[in-house]
């Protein structure tokens, strides 16, 4: 019998991937895999900082990575390569917050305000400027920034934007509640927020609604990873991006039925979250190609915008041929 051939694949602790921890995903023929449970900000059980690792030392075959860096990653020409798989997603409207005593109402207000990033590339900081500029007509270069991380693929910040960076470990939560800062835009708040030891809003009083508003103008859950491989892989096993597309359809098809059961999660009304869902978005974790083009070109958009992209290069470019027809 002919060996396997084993491959990594580093992701985040989410309920999708799940099955992948638990091996209840099964490899194609002449493969195994290892899933391995890698943090990106957090520490979780095989490590942290996933994306650096992913493009610094290819510690992995395959790996959850950051759709903006990945955008950036592909535009310098860097080893890797993409399955369209999006295994995270989020909408910006619920990710900004301000002081709960803030004066600021509107996305217009923020202009000439300091506002907290973690990097000026997390995906999440890059949608949040793109809609800014371009769903509420309020330039993003108008507002001064303020970094608490290293950036993963370094850039020049466009001519009079103003990009400052935080002493490492600076908690904008404290910034935000001395006025130092006037809002913060994460996906992962500081605990002194998230805990509520400083008391904060969501900029948009109603971000649910706003996302949903969002969601039927657009048609999409915007993207904020994607599945990336190293180049030499997916040249040297060309029957692994399409098995890997799979793998990640079984995954979501068993975590489907975890929900089945009402009293699966601890929160004691996710049945009816889950039907909400349903009923308002249907299937918004579709993958493929073809259905996500559009969100992808306003990515390039964006980061072309941001300085981010030496040009506003096709999307087609992002992922490994064989998958264009997905």
């Amino acid at each position: 019998m002919a060996a396997t051939k084993e491959i990594t694949i580093a992701l985040d602790r989410y309920d999708r991937h799940f099955p992948f921890f638990d091996g209840t995903v099964k490899a194609p023929d002449g493969f195994s895999y290892r899933a391995l449970q890698v943090g990106q900000s957090d520490h979780l059980r095989d490590g942290t900082d996933r994306h650096g690792q992913m493009i610094k030392h290819q510690a992995f075959d395959v790996s959850e990575f950051s759709m903006s860096t990945f955008l950036m990653a592909i535009d310098r020409g860097l080893p890797l390569i993409g399955i369209p798989v999006f295994p995270r997603r989020l909408f910006s409207q619920s990710c900004m917050f301000v002081r709960a005593d803030s004066d600021i109402e509107h996305p217009r207000d923020l202009i000439g305000r300091r506002v907290g990033l973690s990097s000026f590339q997390t995906t999440l900081s890059l949608l949040a400027k793109g809609d800014l500029k371009f769903e509420y007509g309020v330039e993003w270069e108008r507002i001064k920034w303020l970094m608490t991380t290293d950036e993963k693929v370094k850039f020049d910040p466009k001519p009079g934007v103003v990009v400052d960076r935080a002493p490492k470990g600076t908690d904008l939560g404290a910034l935000l509640d001395r006025g130092e800062i006037d809002a913060i835009f994460m996906p992962h708040p500081p605990a002194s927020v998230m805990k509520g030891k400083v008391p904060t809003r969501r900029l948009f009083k109603d971000s649910k609604a706003e996302e949903q508003r969002y969601f039927n103008k657009y048609g999409w859950w915007p993207i904020m990873h994607v599945v990336a491989m190293h180049t030499d892989l997916a040249k040297a096993e060309p029957s692994l991006p399409h098995a890997l597309m799979q793998m990640f359809d079984q995954a979501h098809e068993i975590n489907d039925d975890f929900y089945t059961d009402p009293n699966w999660s601890r929160l004691p009304w996710i049945r009816y979250a889950y039907e909400e869902s349903q009923r308002v978005f249907s299937n918004p974790w579709v993958n493929g190609f073809k259905r996500n083009k559009a969100n992808l070109e306003q990515f390039i958009l964006y980061s072309h915008d941001q300085g981010l992209l030496s040009e506003r290069y096709a999307p087609e470019r992002l992922f490994i041929p064989s998958t264009l027809d997905t």
